[in-house]
């Protein structure tokens, strides 16, 4: 079974908080927001989508990776985590 299926509620949960966020701030800078608040506001998106993508990819590098027996696939797969980690941190 897969890492995400098995660990659906606490991931869909994380999804959920995160779309409340930018639902909120969506609604703020409809209105007049400060500054200071919006960039918190913002901080926070980023740190609830980050925590959710460091979630998936602790399963994924523990069950897709970690467990692998085959050393080509295993190889495979760290050169995509390595391509995705590249282009994520640009």
């Amino acid at each position: 079974m897969s890492h995400v299926v098995h660990d659906n509620k606490k991931l869909l949960a994380r999804v959920r908080r995160l779309r409340g966020q930018v639902e909120a701030l969506e609604r703020a800078l409809a209105a007049d927001p400060d500054c200071f608040a919006t960039l918190t506001q913002i901080s926070a998106i980023r740190g609830a989508a980050q925590g959710l993508m460091l979630e998936i990819l602790d399963g994924h590098l523990r069950e897709h990776i970690g467990a692998e027996k085959n050393a080509a696939r295993r190889t495979e797969e760290i050169a995509a985590v390595r391509g995705l980690l590249r282009s994520h941190f640009k």
